[in-house]
């Protein structure tokens, strides 16, 4: 679906960081090695959740919400979030890693598109997209 409007592309971001936290959850249940690490994880999802809310809430008007300042594919940002029953360690680590690839590169497009008209909305995007690049280097040395 093509999204254009600040409003859809912040429900997607929503969408991603929910189903991404629900995947660490259960990473943390079926992998104890990495129990706190994929908590951890999880956590900070929520957190980006508030601060893009914050972000969007504290600069959106109608002005800017009318203006389609996006055009983002959401299939293009797609993440697979269901493990397999027998899925090892080293498999759903690489799950984890190609869906931050996936996530990050949702935030960069999204604030690459934005940044002309909004300031605090990529700002925030791309605050995530350094944070997750760090947890991209935690999942890769693991």
């Amino acid at each position: 679906m093509r999204l254009q409007t600040a409003s859809s592309v912040i429900s997607l971001a929503r969408e991603l960081e929910g189903e991404s936290a629900k995947f660490y959850e259960d990473l943390a249940q079926r992998f104890a090695e990495g129990e706190d690490t994929f908590l951890s994880f999880a956590k900070e999802n929520r957190k980006y959740i508030v601060q893009i809310e914050r972000a969007y809430y504290g600069v959106i008007t109608d002005a800017i919400e009318g203006c389609f300042a996006f055009d983002i594919e959401s299939d293009d940002y797609a993440i697979e979030t269901a493990l397999a029953e027998k899925t090892g360690y080293s498999d759903a680590l690489s799950q984890a890693i190609e869906m931050e690839e996936t996530v990050v590169k949702f935030y960069t497009d999204a604030a690459e598109q934005s940044k002309s008209l909004m300031a605090d909305v990529p700002r925030a995007f791309m605050l995530i997209v350094r944070k997750r690049n760090d947890r991209l280097a935690k999942l890769r040395s693991l």
